[in-house]
């Protein structure tokens, strides 16, 4: 599991977008801007988003095998790039929680069930502040 430094877990809880890059069947990377959360006690982030996306279609995969994705926050000279495996969940429970998290970090979310989450289960990093491991 991944462990962030002090610096890191508050760069992480700032409110700043990021991007998120995940691979489409081709193998061409798609990048869109999002919005996550990050569990310190599971090394995870969590994306929200529909579950008719470009971005979940990618995150499920399309060899079998879980994708790598990277998920990048730059805040002028200060940036991290969490790497890692992605899975799709459609837990209620979970997306209760990311939902939860996500008001904290940015802003109360209305209900959609078409939502679904994102995890990014961190392996890799890379930032402008030192790392942890």
């Amino acid at each position: 599991m991944l462990h962030l430094t002090p610096e890191q877990r508050v760069f992480v809880m700032e409110r700043h977008l990021a991007t998120l890059t995940t691979l489409r069947a081709d193998g061409t990377p798609h990048v869109v801007p999002v919005a996550f959360t990050w569990d310190a006690d599971k090394g995870v982030a969590r994306i929200t988003t529909k579950r008719s996306s470009v971005k979940a279609r990618n995150a499920r995969g399309y060899s079998g095998q879980p994708p790598r994705v990277a998920l990048c926050q730059v805040d002028g000279g200060r940036w991290i790039t969490i790497e890692g495996t992605s899975t799709v969940i459609e837990d209620t429970e979970v997306i209760a929680d990311a939902v939860k998290r996500y008001a904290v970090r940015y802003r109360p979310l209305e209900a959609d069930p078409e939502r679904i989450v994102i995890e990014v289960k961190a392996d890799n990093a890379m930032s402008s502040v030192y790392m942890a491991r």
